[in-house]
């Protein structure tokens, strides 16, 4: 199975509202990050649904390494 691209060294800081899904790009190759773009195509990767249950500030993992994906954990910094 290979890595997913680090796509930055810090998550990123997104508003959602509640009710609305988010996809979460788990390749690191996207355009649009930290959401999906379709760039895993024809990869192993996946994105991941977000469905977000109150309209709040979340911080979606850039580094691609979380356990707890979509949102960050603190990978970056370890």
């Amino acid at each position: 199975m290979s890595e997913p691209v680090r796509a930055a060294d810090t998550p990123y800081a997104v508003s959602v509202e509640a009710g609305k899904s988010y996809f979460w790009c788990a390749c690191g190759k996207s355009s649009r990050q930290p959401f999906c773009d379709g760039s895993h195509k024809d990869s192993q990767f996946s994105p991941v649904k977000y469905a977000a249950t109150d309209t709040k500030t979340v911080y979606f993992c850039g580094c691609k390494s979380t356990t707890k994906q979509p949102l960050c954990d603190g990978s970056h910094s370890k």
